[in-house]
């Protein structure tokens, strides 16, 4: 039986992770600040699909004390990928794999220069979850993964066995699995949702239901879909108008969620800028597409954000100036 590694137990791995052992399934936790409590009183999970509380979690502070696991599921921020080096050589196996369920654009890449393309596979995970506290994930909504393997070519490659196999154990699970044969196809399908939405909610301080009950705000949201549509062909891949309406129905009917980026924002944390925004933007430029709106977004999004730094800095140094 294969075991797994979550790396980066928030809202995402902690949900994941926690339905795979509670599936029977050998899991291991990396945690920075939930650590200690995690240890102590394991992980909570509350969701309209049933709740259930994981009294006991093999939990670490640092991968070099994790065993090699099979699956290495890949849920930390994007805005720590600069750690990927230390972290995933120690705690993937020889034969072990990596699932990419970051958010972005050629993450893949990264990952594959750490561990090699022939050990790394996307994961998109279209999941509504937060955390509420230590250890305790709260899950609002869908849950689903679209999983491919991975090509440093960008070609497709089918419908692995490898796939069958990883994805029978999330389905054990309770997740429902896509098996898909193009990862970068579905890296830009799920940019459709991502680049409007994590953007605007940000910006504009609203969950998604405000800017679904709005109808100049929806047309927005489908004007800025569109950019992505056009970013997509000019890299190769096609998106049809069809799926763009399903991720409006689909946005509409759900409970009303606020993206990470902007739950980042409010506790002033770094934001994933560059693997959203910046990364279609280096597309744009070098297929001499115009996408106005998602540059806009871009340069919004990326001034909030150095002033979440500034502003997060001068937290620390109070910290420090009333240090006694």
């Amino acid at each position: 039986m294969r075991n797994f590694a979550i790396i980066g137990t928030g809202a995402v791995g902690g949900f994941y992770g926690a339905r795979l052992q509670h599936s029977g399934r050998e899991v291991h936790f990396l945690l920075h600040s939930d650590y200690d409590h995690v240890r102590r009183h394991g992980l909570k999970i509350t969701s309209p699909e049933g709740d259930f509380h994981l009294r006991k979690v093999n939990a670490y502070k640092s991968a070099d004390a994790m065993p090699p696991c099979d699956v290495v599921c890949l849920t930390l921020k994007t805005t720590a990928n600069h750690l990927l080096p230390e972290i995933l050589p120690p705690v993937t196996a020889p034969n072990g794999v990596v699932l990419v369920m970051q958010n972005g654009l050629g993450i893949e890449k990264d990952v594959a220069a750490v561990v090699g393309p022939e050990r790394v596979m996307s994961a998109l995970c279209f999941l509504c979850a937060m955390k509420t506290g230590p250890g305790e994930i709260h899950h609002l909504d869908y849950g689903a993964i679209r999983l491919a393997d991975y090509s440093p070519y960008g070609t497709p490659m089918g419908v692995t066995q490898r796939m069958r196999e990883i994805s029978e154990d999330f389905r054990q699970a309770g997740i429902r699995v896509e098996l898909v044969d193009d990862f970068l196809l579905a890296r830009w399908q799920k940019l459709v949702w991502n680049i409007p939405f994590n953007a605007l909610c940000t910006i504009l301080n609203v969950a998604t239901d405000k800017l679904m009950a709005d109808e100049e705000a929806t047309a927005l949201v489908e004007s800025i879909m569109q950019e992505v549509v056009a970013l997509a062909e000019a890299d190769g891949r096609i998106i049809s108008e069809d799926f763009v309406r399903e991720m409006i129905y689909d946005t509409r009917k759900m409970i009303p969620y606020s993206p990470s980026m902007k739950v980042d924002h409010e506790k002033r944390r770094p934001m994933e800028i560059d693997a959203i925004y910046g990364r279609p933007l280096q597309v744009a430029e070098q297929k001499n597409v115009s996408v106005p709106a998602i540059e806009m977004l871009y340069r919004l999004i990326a001034f909030i954000g150095r002033m979440d730094a500034v502003e997060a800095d001068s937290r620390k140094q109070q910290i420090i100036t009333d240090d006694p």
